[in-house]
């Protein structure tokens, strides 16, 4: 069984971009590349991942994505100031040098 991420990156903008992903790597990378999200234009890139949290299904993420897209900016910059990232990203990040911009 797959686990499917919820994650926020931060734009160069300074905006926050929610979406879900069972590789988060390879979703960051592309964010950067340019590919997937529509929002996520050149003047945004680069992104920096700065939130995350598992799900056990698709739906349940798809879900949780929703309610924090429909939450204030404030409400998002404090989840993101909860630094709650699972084992799996840190596995991720040791993996990457600890650079997950997708560079």
């Amino acid at each position: 069984m797959k686990t499917w991420l919820i994650y926020m990156a931060r734009c160069a903008d300074n905006s926050l971009y929610c979406g879900i992903t069972n590789d988060i790597q390879k979703r960051l990378k592309a964010h950067n590349a340019g590919k997937g999200a529509k929002y996520i234009i050149k003047k945004r890139r680069p992104v920096i991942l700065v939130y995350q949290e598992a799900a056990k299904t698709k739906g349940a993420a798809l879900s949780r994505e929703i309610a924090i897209k429909k939450l204030t900016k404030k409400k998002k910059e404090a989840l993101v100031a909860t630094g709650f990232f699972s084992p799996t990203l840190k596995k991720v990040m040791e993996a990457s040098g600890g650079n997950l911009d997708g560079s």
